[in-house]
């Protein structure tokens, strides 16, 4: 786990999402020795898709211990990884919206 963040604010999820999206397409073809996104993406399949369960399996715990902050914490590193797991892939943001607002219809 890394450090958890300190005196964090309600936030727009809508705009973090599509900002942090946006983010990370933009590091696709970026030095991976200078951004971790682009190392990710360079890495190929499995070392993205690692990072989803790794992260997804810290959820789960953080959820077990009942640990609000910790929680918190590794489910933005979980969104940051599927996000990442997204775009390697070719999924934009709009297609998950898309695909999130016909299951709620």
């Amino acid at each position: 786990m890394g450090e958890r963040t300190a005196n964090v604010q309600p936030g727009n999820i809508g705009e973090a999402i599509c900002g942090l999206a946006e983010v990370i397409g933009s590091r696709r073809d970026a030095d991976p020795e200078k951004s971790y996104t682009a190392l990710l993406l360079q890495s190929g399949e499995d070392k993205v898709l690692k990072k989803v369960v790794e992260e997804a399996v810290e959820v789960a715990l953080a959820c077990k211990d009942r640990d609000h902050d910790h929680i918190r914490y590794e489910a933005a590193d979980l969104i940051y990884h599927l996000l990442v797991a997204l775009e390697y892939h070719g999924v934009g943001i709009d297609e998950l919206a898309g695909e999130l607002d016909a299951r709620r219809k």
